[in-house]
């Protein structure tokens, strides 16, 4: 056991072959010889850098050995800092040491030369204090025990080229992943959680300076949008619960009556549902434009600049008046003692900026159901319900009839009420709802007269029209401007609205109507954003909308094959939007938008896939490698699809910004240099 024990000491030691035994452990009694030199011995640890920069400590320690009076002492240089810090590496030089007894070794003894990782440093003898086994002889010398029971001083502090190559020669922890989402979907994962950014965030100079942390630090539209970014965002949160606790009216009645209720001077049209709203906002407003009036636009989310939120005849928000709104909005919820989130804040700008600039009317996009919505303070002209679909089920309920409900608490006593024709269980839901707060519903198709024909003519190739026919109003055969089976129930929805504000003072001949419609534009939705080769782009975010965009694209779009580049929320029906996918795709390219943090996983996107479907796929790590891995793939009659979330679809628009689209050709993954 003695001879293990020595050889496992002589293990340790490597390094120290050229020193001299102090302890030879055949006598109860031995002597240590003073060298004249000394002898140096090293430990360092299998972590330590090739190269560790010499310390403060080492040279201080250094100066020490060699001003010593006394050659009997010891002098110990400490190259690194103490193991009680972590060091990586300690070397200790012997300048000489004294005669001594040696002692019976002991169970303090033993502990203490086992763990001299806790001491400053260890003396560099081959018969250094080691556990011995049963039967041996060895006793631990007399220096030795002394040496250990005399208090160190605090060692010298590091010197920053030391901490920098600690710091470097310590691993990194993996970060555990979160735990699966449905059907083991996960969002992003917490290690890249930091790099999540907003678009607009990520796009340059506004992201410069601190967060203002009150109204007085809103210098300019920068600051305006870091103030906003700093707000609660529940369209990016993983998880939010739904009830008056988050999504309080109370709160943004509070901020708006600072602001001196300005959602009072404006009239309205309310708009609510699952698929459509877009649309049949982006229709209503047209045709009010087209009639001469001043028609102010809220909607969300936006594509790639945050103003396209708020619009008034189609042009954006200046940033100037973004910014002193910004200001303002954010001085009335200092006094009011509130802290809004950010759609509140959003949803006040716009109301402040409506009313400054007077407009003739402004259309409200519901931001999420209705009931509790932000935008739910007004009382508007008329009230509009598109159709209902399951869509954040987790929020608003698992069936269609609850988010129906959820959806109609956006009706208000004696204002009207449009729908279209609808599952008769979701209807009747709507109807109850209509009926107990006393709102004047109507239904197009069923109280309004309505009917639409799809035809083909050479001017406009393969279109839907649309006829409506009321007390005040005989619209007939007018094309629908968007492309789309499903868009010609939101154009007679937007065809009713407009109708019934003839009936309360809004001038709306039937030849402008007419004119407007036809003028209609929605960014995101069937746009074509490239031409050679073509890529489509569509915010399409739910099941019933990724269908009605396959069967259009086949309706509308010829081509060869199709590559469609997918990536959803974790907390969308993703089964549900796959199977829609695998009806028109060829080829399928999962990624994910990085600016949501909600974003499912790519890799559990195509695993889910391949359970569900045969057709081929593959993963790109961001937006702008899968669409350099799809233009590649793609002849000039195929087509590239961008679907699944907004935000992926507004990835799309911002990364092509930097490339000529006249151009045409391969599309990369990198930015040019020049732009």
């Amino acid at each position: 056991m003695a001879s293990e024990s020595s050889a496992h000491s002589n293990r340790r030691n490597t390094s120290s072959s050229k020193v001299k035994s102090s302890d030879q452990g055949k006598g109860a009694r031995s002597s240590a010889k003073p060298t004249a030199s000394g002898a140096v011995a090293s430990v360092t640890s299998a972590r330590t850098p090739a190269k560790l920069p010499k310390s403060a400590a080492a040279k201080h320690a250094s100066g020490a050995s060699k001003s010593s009076p006394t050659p009997a002492k010891k002098s110990i240089s400490v190259a690194a800092a103490s193991s009680k810090n972590k060091a990586p590496s300690v070397a200790v030089k012997t300048v000489s040491t004294k005669s001594a007894k040696s002692a019976p070794a002991s169970k303090a003894s033993v502990t203490a030369a086992q763990t001299t990782a806790k001491s400053p440093a260890t003396p560099a003898t081959t018969a250094a204090p080691a556990r011995t086994g049963r039967g041996s002889n060895k006793r631990t010398p007399a220096h030795v025990l002394e040496y250990f029971a005399t208090p160190r001083p605090a060692p010298a502090p590091r010197s920053e080229a030391t901490l920098k190559a600690i710091a470097a020669a310590t691993p990194r922890q993996n970060t555990p992943q979160p735990p699966a989402r449905q059907l083991g979907l996960r969002a992003t994962r917490p290690e890249e959680t930091a790099s999540v950014r907003p678009l607009e965030v990520r796009s340059g100079r506004s992201t410069e300076g601190k967060a203002p942390k009150a109204a007085a630090d809103i210098t300019g539209f920068s600051a305006a949008v870091r103030y906003l970014m700093e707000r609660t965002d529940f369209e990016r949160s993983r998880s939010v619960k739904y009830n008056e606790a988050n999504f309080r009216l109370e709160r943004m009645q509070q901020l708006l009556a600072k602001l001196g209720n300005p959602q009072e001077h404006i009239r309205t049209v309310h708009v609510a549902g699952t698929n459509g709203k877009g649309s049949t906002v982006a229709m209503i407003a047209s045709m009010l434009q087209a009639c001469g009036y001043t028609v102010g636009v809220y909607t969300s989310p936006h594509l790639v600049d945050l103003r396209e939120r708020i619009s008034i005849n189609g042009q954006f928000i200046e940033k100037a008046a973004f910014a002193e709104t910004m200001k303002i909005v954010a001085k009335a919820a200092e006094k009011a003692g509130v802290e809004p989130t950010f759609f509140e804040v959003l949803t006040a700008v716009c109301f402040k900026y409506f009313a400054e600039q007077a407009v003739d009317i402004a259309i409200i996009e519901v931001g999420l159901g209705g009931r509790l919505d932000s935008t739910n303070v007004i009382r508007p002209e008329v009230s509009v319900i598109t159709s209902i679909d399951l869509d954040h089920t987790k929020l608003l309920g698992n069936t269609l009839e609850e988010i129906a409900r959820e959806k109609a608490g956006i009706f208000k006593k004696d204002v009207p009420a449009f729908i279209f024709e609808s599952e008769p269980s979701v209807q009747q839901a709507i109807i109850e709802v209509a009926e107990k707060v006393g709102a004047q519903l109507r239904i197009v198709n069923k109280d309004i007269d309505y009917s639409a024909r799809f035809c083909v003519t050479e001017d406009l190739g393969p279109h839907t029209r649309v006829c409506l026919y009321t007390k005040n109003s005989r619209l007939e055969h007018l094309p629908v401007p968007l492309q789309g089976e499903h868009q010609a129930s939101n154009c007679g929805l937007a065809l009713a609205v407009v109708d019934h504000l003839r009936t309360v003072g809004f001038e709306c001949p039937e030849d402008k109507i007419t004119d407007g419609l036809a003028a209609t534009k929605v960014a995101g939705r069937m746009q074509l954003v490239w031409d050679r080769p073509r890529v489509l782009v569509d915010g399409a975010h739910n099941p019933a909308a990724v269908g009605a965009l396959m069967r259009c694209v086949g309706a509308h779009v010829p081509y060869d094959s199709m590559i469609c580049v997918f990536g959803c929320c974790s907390d969308k029906d993703v089964p549900g939007l796959l199977d829609k996918v695998n009806l028109g795709a060829d080829k399928v390219i999962f990624t994910r938008a990085t600016s949501n943090p909600r974003s499912a996983d790519s890799e559990d996107l195509q695993k889910l896939f391949h359970e569900r479907s045969g057709k081929m796929s593959q993963i790109a790590k961001t937006l702008p490698e899968a669409l350099a891995m799809a233009t590649r793939a793609v002849s000039r009659d195929d087509l590239v699809c961008v679907t699944g979330s907004f935000y992926l679809v507004g990835e799309t628009l911002k990364h092509l910004q930097h490339f000529d689209r006249s151009m045409g050709g391969k599309i990369s993954a990198t930015v040019p240099e020049s732009r």
